[in-house]
């Protein structure tokens, strides 16, 4: 009776096939292409750089011709921007609008592949005055895009800076301010859902930990393993700053009305290598930690939150050069993943793997996108490729902020056809305790990486486990331990 067999064997292939590919639609990684800058490569050196990285998309703040000129025919998706300035135009005059997407957006399309216009940024921040004309200048934008038929694939959108918010914590308290919240944000939102847009968020752990450092933990500001911090309005457990950031703007955005359909895009999110003395946190290590993880979640499908746990993300990262004439602290001018030089400040990968061409010299650990070869990181979970240094050990945890449905998944994957050695934490056994779902999967996880001779991708499990290889306290410092010692009473060879 060779059928059952062949049916069992079916049934794990079908199984491993939708733990690996179908946990989650991915969202997509960008990056801001800034240039307050006297320095920087000219925009043709520019693109062939972004094409080496792997990156597929690029947000300006301008629409410089030589620019969008340099994109054309390399299929990198770009969003492009409508200045500040030229707002009150734009809503006041529609043949403006016209003409301005016709010279900035049509003249270009479609070999430069324009798919959002960003009309002003955090326009409640740095242009109070021009409040009244966002949502007006947006509505002439789109209606200019409809006239020249290019509104289906053409986006319009405004950045908002977490200050559009009267409260944030906890998430389930989010609000936006009274000045906004009818008078802008509710037209805002009734105008993404019409067109089928998407509201665009500036996010910046950084500055919440900067700030209250003594109250915030670096691991929850960098998406490392930490003990989480629970809302207790919702009773939903954050473990990242930028997932109860996110979750504070989608509780404001739901006081508003059902804008459910409406996706939110991080448009700008990042953490800088240098800073002043007061600026906390401000270190290269830390920028590779949060960028690093941040890609990572994203492009495996993990970057829903806990009160949009399905939803995909796509996010930008601020920026692609440290720009040397930016006003305010050091900090302003050391976002930048690349020295105008084009040498990386820290490694960080924009694809899964580390399969992107150039730009370091780093080995590959895990198909997790990030790096450890050698001396800055800190780090007890993957730095983002910045180097650390490294004595070998290696080690497979379960990632948390998966939930517990996905861990079960890919617990039973690695204890099944997986072939990893899940005796030990049976109940009765040496490592049943704690009895947690984390505690078991890192076991079985580990169990199955070790066994795999740590070789690319035997730690992933779809976004649900990622490699630690300078481990903390509660990690045994042994080459000998294969287990933390967190998740098991017992020594492991």
């Amino acid at each position: 009776m060779a059928l059952p067999g062949v049916l069992r064997a079916l049934m794990l292939a079908v199984a491993l096939l939708v733990l690996f590919l179908c946990a989650a639609e991915a969202g997509t990684v960008g990056i801001n292409y800034g240039r307050v800058a006297n320095d920087l490569p000219n925009p043709a050196a520019v693109v062939q750089l972004m094409k080496q990285q792997g990156i597929t998309q690029v947000k300006l703040y301008d629409t410089e011709p030589t620019v969008l000129r340099a994109l054309a025919n390399t299929g990198i998706k770009v969003v492009v921007a409508l200045p500040n300035e030229q707002l009150l135009a734009a809503a006041s005059r529609p043949s403006y609008a016209l003409a301005w997407v016709r010279r900035n957006v049509a003249a270009y399309y479609p070999a430069t592949q324009i798919q959002g216009i960003a009309v002003g940024n955090e326009v409640f921040a740095s242009a109070k005055n021009m409040t009244a004309q966002l949502v007006p200048a947006m509505t002439n934008v789109h209606a200019a895009l409809a006239r020249l038929s290019l509104d289906k694939t053409v986006k319009v959108s405004s950045p908002i800076a977490l200050t559009a918010l009267a409260g944030s914590y906890p998430p389930s308290a989010g609000v936006f301010r009274e000045d906004l919240a009818q008078a802008v944000m509710k037209p805002m939102l009734d105008f993404l859902a019409q067109t089928g847009s998407y509201l665009m968020v500036n996010a910046y752990p950084f500055f919440a930990y900067s700030a209250n450092a003594d109250v915030i933990s670096l691991d929850y500001a960098l998406f490392r393993p930490n003990a989480g911090v629970l809302d207790s309005g919702s009773g939903l457990k954050y473990y990242s700053l930028l997932d109860a950031q996110l979750d504070a703007v989608f509780t404001a955005v739901s006081k508003l009305g059902n804008y459910n359909a409406v996706r939110v895009v991080v448009s700008e999110t990042g953490w800088p290598s240098k800073g002043d003395s007061k600026e906390t946190g401000a270190a290269a290590a830390n920028a590779a930690a949060y960028n690093g993880n941040l890609v990572r979640r994203v492009l495996s499908g993990n970057a829903g939150t806990p009160r949009r746990p399905d939803a995909d993300m796509d996010v930008y990262l601020f920026a692609l050069f440290n720009e040397n004439q930016k006003p305010g602290p050091t900090s302003e001018r050391n976002y930048g993943v690349f020295y105008p030089n084009q040498q990386k400040v820290y490694d960080v990968e924009f694809v899964l793997g580390g399969n992107s061409a150039g730009g370091g010299s780093s080995k590959d650990n895990g198909g997790l996108g990030w790096q450890d070869s050698g001396g800055v990181s800190n780090g007890n979970a993957p730095s983002g490729g910045v180097k650390a240094t490294s004595t070998g050990e290696a080690w497979c945890v379960a990632n948390a902020m998966v939930g517990e449905e996905r861990l079960q998944k890919a617990l039973d994957y690695a204890c099944g056809p997986g072939g990893a050695d899940c005796k030990a934490i049976q109940p009765g056994a040496a490592c049943f305790e704690p009895n947690t779902m984390v505690a078991h999967a890192s076991y079985a996880f580990n169990d199955y990486y070790q066994r795999k001779g740590r070789t690319i991708g035997t730690c992933d499990f779809a976004g649900a486990a990622y490699v630690v290889n300078q481990a903390p306290s509660e990690y045994s410092s042994s080459p000998r331990l294969l287990v933390p010692l967190r998740y098991c009473n017992r020594t492991t060879t």
